[in-house]
């Protein structure tokens, strides 16, 4: 089930921007595995996104598994979270089973959030009024996340920004295809040598002061550091369970941890948990 016109005209209703098909998504149709393969090896062949006749358009697959529905980017097809996704399959169940557990009463911040692969699942495990604050700076992602909000109806639940997260307010480059032109997905990172223009935003800045974080996790790429200094204060205040694909090697990292009296705790996927003594 290939959409090839999705716009970015947000809050539109999703089924004002979507081909006769509604009907199909809300049978949470699912692609066949010979679709599947077939998908992948056009995604393989192409070397490059995919392109269509509008700057607006936007060639995805909707998939489902038993959280919700997802919007893939069809450009992502080759990407392992896409794969699992397609096949019904929970990408990184484990680190969504522990953040759906250990969420407890406040929000949780999530960071690199794709094309949304864990809000079905992270949206139906918070509190009435808790909230998820999720990030994504690339642009094919963030227009596809917005699609899986609409999708599973998360909008009261999530809080979706078009940015990096960093040390301060700016902007930042994105390497988001390698360098035969292949999309990078999820996979996509901040870089000087990047050709993708970011807006970049500190959670110390971006988050209400009265909103208290329970669960901040990072999968940005090697950019934890950095996403983690303009953090420091809501960490101090908060002492949010910490979940990083990437642990920082800093010295300022470390006295953070020590200064806030965190312990690694575990690690999940290729994720390290750290939480408050």
């Amino acid at each position: 089930m290939l959409f090839t016109d999705f716009t970015s005209s947000f809050p539109m209703s999703i089924k004002t921007l979507v081909k006769p098909a509604w009907q199909s998504i809300e049978a949470q149709i699912r692609p066949t595995r010979r679709s599947i393969r077939s998908l992948i090896d056009l995604a393989r062949r192409r070397q490059t996104p995919a392109r269509t006749s509008h700057p607006l358009a936007l060639n995805c697959v909707v998939a489902s598994n038993e959280f919700g529905s997802y919007c893939v980017p069809l450009s992502s097809i080759h990407r392992p979270a896409a794969q699992a996704i397609l096949r019904g399959k929970v990408w990184e169940r484990e680190t969504i089973k522990f953040m759906r557990e250990n969420c407890g009463q406040g929000d949780i911040v999530h960071a690199g959030t794709y094309f949304g692969d864990f809000l079905p699942g992270l949206a139906r495990a918070i509190v009435a009024d808790a909230l998820i604050w999720a990030f994504e700076p690339n642009e094919e992602n963030y227009r596809c996340a917005s699609i899986t909000i609409e999708l599973n109806a998360l909008g009261p639940m999530v809080k979706l920004t078009h940015a990096a997260l960093g040390p301060t307010d700016g902007v930042v480059m994105l390497s988001v295809s390698d360098d035969s032109g292949c999309s990078l997905g999820g996979s996509s990172h901040v870089s000087i040598v990047g050709k993708e223009r970011a807006t970049q935003v500190s959670l110390d800045r971006f988050i209400p002061s009265d909103r208290r974080i329970s669960v901040l996790q990072l999968d940005v790429e090697g950019y934890e550091d950095s996403a983690l200094r303009g953090a420091e204060h809501l960490i101090t205040r908060d002492r949010p369970i910490l979940i990083l694909e990437t642990i920082p090697t800093s010295e300022w990292f470390k006295e953070l941890l020590r200064g806030s009296g965190y312990i690694q705790k575990a690690n999940l996927a290729d994720n390290s948990v750290f939480v408050p003594a």
